[in-house]
């Protein structure tokens, strides 16, 4: 079988079943394991690189009012590579080419592809998705075997969070300028993880939030996720961060508590390392209980300045 993945996660999956070989094609942002950076990419971003995080908000709200995308699919390269079995998705068009778009090509290829949708919204729909791929792969026995280990090492966590004294308020936020809140699955990590995020949309999209509630909501650690940002990118949010009115009564701020992490890689990937993001949070909220996981490069512990950058809005 050829398989073209258009998702990051959906690459790692392909990859997590043993099915690497079978990859003729990939995404623009697939970028693990190695072997998947060296494929063919059929996919390109319409957003230029090194713009702002609010400039980039802005693009994608305005292509999502005007009902456009903001990836390009190589359609000469997806015909070339011919495959059977394409994996997509249509949650979210912020994420990768829109599902029609890749349902239209498909009509139009030789070889009249299947076209797998993976729209997950909760960690029980990652595992699903695992089992889908290995399903539509013809190998469903490693799908199973897949989830049953990544199922293992949850429930792992889970027992050691059931009955912590003190479940934290955790803020993971999924972008800075302007302050959005964590969605679909990240409520539940956190929840899973011993702690408790009031401001995260449990299996619903992440959304714009007044920084008014955060406030309120006095986060005892708080984690920066930005959505496709690696660990550097969303580290540099820190200086944006740094400017918001109060930051500094925060009680995570004043304790040290607040964390950059590679949010590409694990928290907004949908894919085996999603269980490494849940242990990557379970430390980062209870160090006491869980050591840190072997991802030097996941992670980060953050100092906000007292500066206040031009950029800011929330001052």
């Amino acid at each position: 079988m050829r398989i073209c993945s258009l998702l990051p996660s959906a690459t790692e999956i392909v990859f997590a079943l043993g099915l690497g070989d079978s990859l003729v094609g990939v995404s623009h942002e697939c970028d693990f394991p190695a072997a998947a950076a060296r494929l063919p990419k059929v996919t390109r971003s319409t957003i230029p690189r090194g713009v702002s995080s609010r400039q980039i908000d802005a693009a994608v709200s305005s292509a999502l009012r005007a009902g456009g995308s903001l990836y390009e699919l190589d359609l000469p390269l997806l015909e070339f590579l011919n495959p059977d079995l394409i994996l997509t998705q249509k949650l979210c068009n912020v994420c990768a080419v829109s599902f029609g778009m890749v349902e239209a090509a498909a009509k139009h290829l030789p070889s009249r592809p299947k076209v797998l949708n993976l729209e997950p919204q909760s960690l029980d729909g990652i595992f699903e998705n695992v089992g889908q791929v290995a399903d539509a792969a013809g190998t469903p026995e490693k799908g199973r075997e897949l989830v049953n280990s990544l199922a293992e090492r949850v429930e792992s966590v889970r027992a050691k969070t059931a009955n912590v004294p003190n479940r934290m308020r955790v803020f993971c936020m999924e972008w800075v300028d302007p302050p959005y809140c964590g969605g679909h699955w990240m409520n539940e990590l956190v929840e899973i993880a011993g702690g408790r995020d009031e401001l995260a949309r449990l299996h619903r999209p992440s959304v714009r939030i007044e920084w008014e509630a955060v406030l309120e909501f006095a986060p005892e650690v708080l984690i920066l996720a930005c959505c496709g940002f690696d660990l550097e990118r969303c580290a540099e949010e820190a200086a944006i961060l740094a400017g918001f009115r109060q930051i500094q009564d925060l009680p995570a701020v004043q304790a040290g508590r607040v964390y950059a992490t590679d949010a590409s890689h694990f928290f907004s990937r949908p894919g085996p390392r999603i269980v490494d993001s849940l242990e990557i949070l379970a430390h980062l909220i209870h160090p006491r209980f869980f050591a840190p996981p072997p991802l030097a490069n996941g992670f980060k512990p953050l100092t906000l300045g007292k500066s206040t950058p031009a950029s800011t809005s929330l001052s």
